[in-house]
C-alpha cells in the first residue's frame, strides 16, 4: 500500500510579502523535514490585504512575483509538490487580479493554475465588508492536475459553497481536492467543518485544507482550523486553534476507489424534472374536498 504524506499549512499572512514568504518557506521546509510528498498552503499566502487599493502596488504579473518564484525554487530544492494555496496577481486581460493557485511540481514547473472561480461578496455580520470582485476577476474554468501520484482537483475558500464544482471533479477522477482558504472567524465557526467534511463524503475523495487563521494586519480575523479529511468524512489531522504551523496525514489513495465502490452515487445524475405546485387558497376559503 503506496501512502501519499500530505502536509496542509497555517498561517497568519499579513501586508508584508517579503515576510509572508519567509514564513511560508520555513514551514514548507519543516514539512518536507517530516516526510511530505504534497505539501499546501492557504488562500492568499503572499499578502492578505482586504483594505481597498491599499496594497494594489505590490501585485504583479506572475513572472514578476517574488512569491512564485521563491516557492519554484523550494519545490526543486526539496524535491516536493507544492499546491500554493493562491496568490494575488496581475490578470493578463482584466485590469482586476486575479486570485491564483499553482501546483509545483518537484522540478520547480507550473503544473497547474486555477483562478477563483466564486467571489466572496457578502456580509457575514463580523463589522467587515467583503467585495472581493471590486478587485479580483472571477475565473471561470474548473481545474483538475494530473500528477505522477494523485489527480489533484483545484478550489479556493468561497467555492467551497457550490457542491457543484467539487461533483465536477470527482466524476473527473480527483482523488484528491484541495480548498486553501482564509475563512472569517463567524463564518468558520458555524461552517467550516460541517462544510468540508460534506464536499469529502459527496465526492469521495481526500480534502486538504489549509488555511489562514488569527488577527491579521488588515483587522481580518480568521478561522484557522486547517483540516485534513478522508473520502468517508472522518477528521484525519487538524490545527488546533488560529496558530501557525503544520498538520501531516497519509493518505491511502486506494481508499478512494474503495469508497466510490461502496457508495456510487457519482454515477447517479439523474435527470428528473422538477414540480412546481403553489397554492390557490384564498382567505377564508376551505380546500376543494
Amino acid at each position: 500500500m503506496a501512502l501519499l504524506r500530505a502536509a496542509c499549512l497555517q498561517m497568519r499572512s499579513g501586508t508584508q510579502v517579503d515576510e509572508n514568504i519567509s514564513r511560508a518557506c520555513a514551514l514548507i521546509t519543516r514539512a518536507c523535514e517530516q516526510g511530505a510528498h504534497l505539501v499546501t498552503t492557504p488562500e492568499m499566502t503572499s499578502l492578505l490585504d482586504i483594505r481597498p487599493g491599499q496594497s494594489r502596488h505590490q501585485i504583479v504579473h506572475e513572472g514578476e512575483d517574488p512569491a512564485l518564484a521563491a516557492f519554484q525554487d523550494l519545490a526543486l530544492e526539496r524535491q516536493v509538490w507544492l499546491l500554493i494555496g493562491s496568490l494575488p496577481v496581475r490578470h493578463e486581460t482584466d485590469p482586476r487580479a486575479a486570485n491564483r493557485s499553482f501546483l509545483i511540481d518537484p522540478c520547480g514547473n507550473i503544473l497547474a493554475r486555477y483562478d477563483k472561480i466564486h467571489m466572496f461578496d457578502v456580509e457575514v455580520g463580523d463589522g467587515q465588508t467583503y467585495e472581493e470582485s471590486q478587485a479580483y476577476c472571477p475565473g471561470d474554468k474548473i481545474v483538475l492536475a494530473e500528477t505522477d501520484r494523485a489527480k489533484i482537483g483545484l478550489s479556493i475558500c468561497y467555492d467551497l459553497r457550490f457542491p457543484y464544482l467539487y461533483r465536477r471533479l470527482a466524476q473527473a477522477g480527483a482523488d484528491l481536492i484541495c480548498v486553501p482558504s482564509a475563512f472569517t472567524r463567524l463564518t468558520g465557526k458555524a461552517h467550516w467543518h460541517v462544510l468540508l467534511r460534506a464536499r469529502a463524503i459527496e465526492t469521495g475523495a481526500f480534502v486538504l485544507a489549509p488555511a489562514q487563521g488569527g488577527l491579521h494586519q488588515d483587522g481580518r480575523e480568521t478561522f484557522g482550523h486547517a483540516l485534513i479529511i478522508s473520502p468517508w468524512g472522518e477528521i484525519l489531522a487538524e490545527s488546533q486553534g488560529t496558530e501557525p504551523g503544520i498538520i501531516l496525514a497519509d493518505l491511502d489513495l486506494d481508499l478512494v476507489r474503495t469508497v466510490r465502490q461502496r457508495l456510487p452515487s457519482l454515477k447517479a445524475d439523474a435527470n428528473v424534472p422538477l414540480l412546481r405546485t403553489r397554492t390557490t387558497l384564498e382567505s377564508g376559503k376551505p380546500p376543494d374536498s
